[in-house]
């Protein structure tokens, strides 16, 4: 993994720790996101709210 991030980073002209940040940002912005979407789905079945076109409808 660490010659990969060595070629990435020379190939974006960015440095290791900006990858390695992005990287920790992104999975933390997943797991937070993650764990709302699971906190929230039972309470959105309970409404009706399964679909994307269920959410659509009722917030438009």
């Amino acid at each position: 993994m660490a010659k990969e991030l060595d070629r990435i980073a020379k190939e974006s002209g960015r440095t290791k720790s900006d990858l390695i940040k992005e990287a920790l940002r992104e999975f933390l912005w997943e797991e937070r996101f993650t764990g709302l979407r699971k906190a929230l789905s039972p309470k959105a079945k309970a409404k009706g709210l399964v679909t994307d076109d269920d959410i659509f409808k009722a917030v438009s």
